[in-house]
């Protein structure tokens, strides 16, 4: 398979070399953890002369010998070198028993750097602390960002390749497939490995048709408000047997394994989150397309969930906009940096971009506003909003 280098994440991971924590390289399935660990062992032992390299792959089966916590432990102590650098790597670290024994008494000896990844739902950011008791320094990786996508594919004219990553997505593993089926099947294998496998495994979910289908409601729905009430009602009325707790639970395990992001909304106005009606953003937009097929594609809600995906990738807080009963699609915050953002996929009509800049234009503070569509040229000024075209936008650096 192709390789390219994703120096987002590899650069985190440089930044945090020889500190005290836990490195934790957590993320979906086949979204390339695990390529990612290799390049950075390789940086590593091509920059640090001093290196000995404790490297361990449990997708490997030479590793088995080492699937229980002791002989783990075992195995890592007795490769120390006194006076190298101790760097120890482990892929896929759930697949030891007792795992976070072994990792906790390496970490409390001062004498490893240590690296690690997991299958997503059960190295979760939640467990994190519960798990380990030393710090953890967590770096989540995503699917192929559109930039990423043209870098592998060699492609230069952003404009066009949009349409295709819109179709073909983030995921990599299925660019190696030659016809739209086959790299719908890849797909949709990796989804409902992560769902029937890892999640019904991490939670011992006994109703999975129910969970299947809260999964397809979910990707139908992207973009749309949301309530753990709302889902059990409208399934109860179609003869689904459920209720909100069972549901509000499914939705947790669903974000827990980085299937979806759950955003919440924020009144812009009286500076405060809301408690009810939340939306669901799929951790690739091609899982829509894989598991419910292309007919009647939404490009806008494709587009806006590439969007959110995105600003999350880049590090921000998002939250779901509500002014004076206006939606407004993400309020993006990051280090007392704020943005308004609105995504749609034309504005031709005159009808849609007044629709779109409205809210905008209402609110009264300084910080910047833009909407992110399909314009094909340079940025551009509306009183005071930006009006981006959305592929220039998502290969900024």
């Amino acid at each position: 398979m192709k390789l390219i280098e994703r120096n987002f994440y590899l650069d985190k991971l440089k930044d945090v070399i020889g500190t005290p924590d836990i490195k934790v390289i957590t993320g979906i399935r086949r979204s390339g953890k695990s390529k990612l660990l290799e390049a950075f062992r390789d940086y590593l032992l091509e920059t640090d002369r001093n290196a000995n390299m404790i490297h361990i792959n449990f997708n490997l089966s030479e590793f088995e010998n080492l699937l229980e916590y002791h002989a783990l432990n075992a195995h890592i102590e007795q490769a120390y070198v006194p006076g190298k650098s101790n760097y120890v790597l482990i892929d896929e670290v759930q697949m030891c028993k007792g795992f976070e024994r072994a990792i906790n008494s390496l970490h409390a000896s001062e004498k490893f750097d240590i690296y690690i990844t997991g299958s997503n739902a059960f190295l979760l950011s939640s467990d994190l602390a519960t798990l380990f008791t030393g710090r953890t320094f967590e770096i989540e990786v995503f699917p192929f960002s559109f930039r990423e996508f043209m870098q592998y594919f060699e492609l230069t004219d952003q404009y066009a390749a949009l349409n295709r990553y819109i179709q073909e997505g983030g995921m990599s593993g299925s660019y190696l497939y030659q016809t739209p089926e086959a790299k719908y099947d890849y797909i949709a294998d990796v989804f409902d490995t992560l769902v029937v496998r890892d999640i019904q495994k991490k939670y011992g979910i006994r109703n999975m048709p129910l969970m299947e289908q809260l999964c397809d409601f979910l990707i139908d729905n992207i973009s749309n408000l949301t309530s753990a009430r709302s889902v059990a009602k409208s399934f109860t009325a179609a003869q689904i047997k459920t209720n909100d707790r069972t549901i509000s639970a499914y939705l947790k395990y669903l974000c827990n394994a980085f299937a979806f992001y759950r955003i919440r909304r924020y009144d812009i106005q009286g500076k405060r989150y809301l408690a009810s009606n939340d939306k669901y953003y799929l951790c690739d937009h091609s899982f829509k397309y894989a598991k419910l097929g292309t007919k009647n594609a939404d490009y806008g809600r494709s587009m806006e969930n590439i969007v959110a995906i995105e600003l999350l990738r880049r590090g921000y807080e998002l939250y779901a906009g509500v002014l004076y009963k206006k939606e407004i699609d993400f309020v993006a915050l990051r280090r007392g940096e704020k943005l308004y953002i609105q995504v749609a996929n034309s504005i031709d009509d005159p009808d849609t971009f007044q629709r779109e800049v409205d809210p905008l234009l209402k609110i009264k503070d300084a910080y910047p506003k833009m909407i992110l569509t399909r314009t094909r040229q340079e940025a551009y000024q509306h009183e005071g909003v930006y009006i981006v075209d959305i592929a220039d936008w998502l290969i900024e650096k």
